[in-house]
C-alpha cells in the first residue's frame, strides 16, 4: 500500500442533506472537496498483534493527483506527487524514491482524497452503519490487484472523520482527521519537489 494513504475535520457548511446516508454523504464530499489542507493522526496495527505504530503530520492535495503528505512524528518524512510522479523523501536519510504515478490512485483509498474518482467505477460500496456519531461507509477495489483488501470511511454532517484500512497482509491503518479545511486557495509550489543537494535520488524523475 503506498505509504501516502496513510492518507484532518473537513470545514463544510451544514445543511438538512448531511441527514442522508453514509454513501450519500461520500458521495457528496468527493465531488464538493477539490483541495483541504489539515492534520493526521495515524495509527497502523499489524495482525501479530505487537505494538501499534502511530505517527501525525500535515496534508494538503488539490484534485487531481497532487498533494503533500508530511510525517513529523515520530520521525520526519515527506510525501509529494505532482501530479506526475510520487516523491518520497526521509530527511534522516537524505535519501529520495521518486516513482511515476501513472494510475495508481485509481483504486486505492488516497484516490478518496487526492484522485479523479469514479466511486462506482473503481470500489463496491455498502453501508457501513453508524457508530459515535459517525456514518460509515465499507469500500472494496474492485480489481483483483489492488494492494489493499477492504476500507471503511468515517463522515459526520457531511464531513469525512475517519479512515480505516486493511491490506491483504491483515495489517490495519486508522487515519483520524484532526483538522481539515476544505476548498482553500494553495500555492501550486507545495506540489513541487525538488531533491535537496547531496540526496540520494533512487528512481527516474
Amino acid at each position: 500500500m503506498l505509504k501516502f494513504l496513510v492518507l484532518a475535520a473537513l470545514v463544510l457548511p451544514v445543511s438538512p442533506s448531511w441527514a442522508a446516508d453514509g454513501i450519500a454523504q461520500l458521495r457528496q464530499f468527493v465531488s464538493a472537496t477539490r483541495s483541504a489542507e489539515g492534520e493526521f493522526d495515524q495509527t497502523v496495527m499489524a495482525r501479530s498483534g505487537r505494538r501499534p505504530q502511530q505517527s501525525s503530520g500535515t496534508f494538503a492535495f488539490a484534485r487531481p493527483g497532487k498533494f503533500r503528505w508530511e510525517y513529523q512524528m515520530p520521525y520526519p518524512q515527506l510525501l509529494v506527487g505532482d501530479g506526475e510522479r510520487l516523491w518520497s523523501w526521509d530527511r534522516d536519510l537524505n535519501q529520495v524514491t521518486v516513482r511515476p504515478m501513472g494510475d495508481a490512485l485509481g483504486s486505492t483509498p488516497a484516490a478518496i482524497l487526492f484522485g479523479k474518482v469514479e466511486l462506482d467505477q473503481d470500489f463496491e460500496l455498502a453501508d457501513g452503519g453508524t457508530s459515535d456519531g459517525v456514518v460509515w461507509v465499507n469500500a472494496r477495489p474492485r480489481k483483483a490487484d489492488s494492494t489493499f483488501e477492504s476500507m471503511r470511511i468515517g463522515l459526520a454532517e457531511g464531513q469525512l472523520r475517519r479512515m480505516e484500512l486493511r491490506d491483504n497482509f491483515g495489517q490495519t491503518t486508522l487515519i483520524v482527521f484532526t483538522r481539515w479545511l476544505a476548498n482553500p486557495p494553495l500555492d501550486a509550489t507545495r506540489f513541487r519537489f525538488v531533491p535537496p543537494e547531496g540526496a540520494d535520488v533512487i528512481g527516474s524523475n
